[in-house]
């Protein structure tokens, strides 16, 4: 059996004495989208934190493919290949689409001590980045995301991670928020993802937004996953309500 992109074992969360998360395990294969649910309070806000390094753990264990590895900050995340998408994740809206897709890691030209930025290269990457991932019309790169739908700029953070080659796309209620027209490009991107070799664990909810994409669903409940491999081709909505509620 191949071994899993992603795996939490017996994780824990405590803030003073209250327990969050209590002896959690999930793993994401490669090339799997993840329907993570639960009510409010169930603790799946606090998984994906401890998980993109936005808070550490209080016990447990993260693998990736196999490695122990010890994620204490977004940066050792994203090292690591894991890049979390929140609704307008960590865009600056002043800047244009090229710079956002690139920001903190932009291409130098010429001598490297004069650190000028290629745009034309940003410029190019950033049109073909917006068509990967399913956006028709022709938006200049220099666009600034201040004039962007709430759809688009899902989509550009959505580019940029898929652009650096993270494994695992974390998607924390992209579809907040959204037309149905945007709300359907959001979705078209989490398949395009998958298409593309990448894996995402998806979190909504909206469960008809997660029946629509995902592979397998995990529920959360009170700290503890309820369940972790319900199949949505072999479920209703309904059922997995039931779940969730714990009814």
């Amino acid at each position: 059996m191949a071994e899993a992109l992603v795996r939490m074992e017996n994780i824990s969360k405590f803030y003073g004495r209250v327990q969050a998360l209590e002896g959690v395990n999930l793993t994401v294969d490669g090339s799997e989208i993840v329907g993570l649910l639960g009510d409010n309070g169930a603790g799946k806000s606090t998984l994906i934190k401890v998980l993109s390094g936005a808070v550490p753990a209080t016990s447990g264990d993260i693998y990736v493919r196999g490695r122990k590895v010890n994620i204490r900050s977004t940066t050792d995340a994203i090292a690591q290949g894991i890049e979390t998408i929140y609704q307008d994740s960590a865009l600056v809206i002043q800047l244009s689409i090229a710079r956002n897709l690139f920001l903190g890691r932009e291409p130098i030209t010429g001598p490297r001590f004069l650190n000028r930025m290629d745009h034309t290269l940003m410029e190019q990457v950033a049109r073909d980045l917006l068509k990967k991932v399913g956006i028709g019309k022709d938006i200049p790169p220099d666009t600034p995301i201040s004039s962007l739908s709430g759809g688009e700029r899902q989509a550009v953070a959505i580019a940029r991670a898929m652009h650096f080659d993270s494994d695992l796309i974390i998607l924390d209620e992209p579809t907040n928020n959204l037309g149905v027209a945007e709300t359907q490009g959001v979705l078209r991107f989490v398949r395009n993802a998958r298409d593309s070799g990448h894996s995402c664990i998806f979190i909504a909810h909206n469960i008809h937004h997660v029946f629509q994409v995902v592979d397998r669903i995990v529920v959360m409940r009170r700290g503890k996953i309820v369940a972790d491999d319900i199949d949505p081709k072999r479920t209703t909505v309904a059922e997995v309500e039931g779940v969730i509620t714990g009814e």
